[in-house]
């Protein structure tokens, strides 16, 4: 029987949002979507906007699900957020962050700080 990614996918976010929020992270958006992609899920943590990104694996078998979380996709995910803050029209200064959700099986793993800002250039 095939796997539904998409389901499983929407599965982990589920996941991952109950989990963050059970942590007190206020949940803005899921699935924020602009012409430069796709981000999982949007929250407030503390001073924080967090852009964070869900990979689910079921075991660890084929690699960490946060080591899935390559250059390329962190570029496309502050190309987002950055569309994201300027649809919002917030400012400059907002303290932002970008976080990994690993979730592999039933753990959840949260990586604070995956990565750093990519500029375009």
């Amino acid at each position: 029987m095939p796997i539904n990614r998409r389901k499983v996918g929407a599965d982990g976010e589920n996941l991952a949002a109950a989990y963050l929020q059970r942590q007190g992270v206020s949940i803005l958006e899921r699935n924020y979507r602009s012409r430069k992609g796709e981000i999982d899920l949007i929250g407030r943590d503390g001073e924080y906007l967090v852009f964070f990104e869900v990979k689910y694996r079921r075991s660890a078998d084929m690699g960490y699900p946060e080591e899935a979380v390559g250059i390329a996709k962190q570029r496309q995910i502050c190309r987002v957020a950055d569309c994201y803050r300027m649809v919002k029209n917030l400012p400059l200064q907002t303290a932002v962050r970008y976080d990994v959700i690993a979730v592999e099986g039933e753990q959840i793993r949260w990586v604070k700080n995956a990565f750093p800002h990519h500029y375009r250039g």
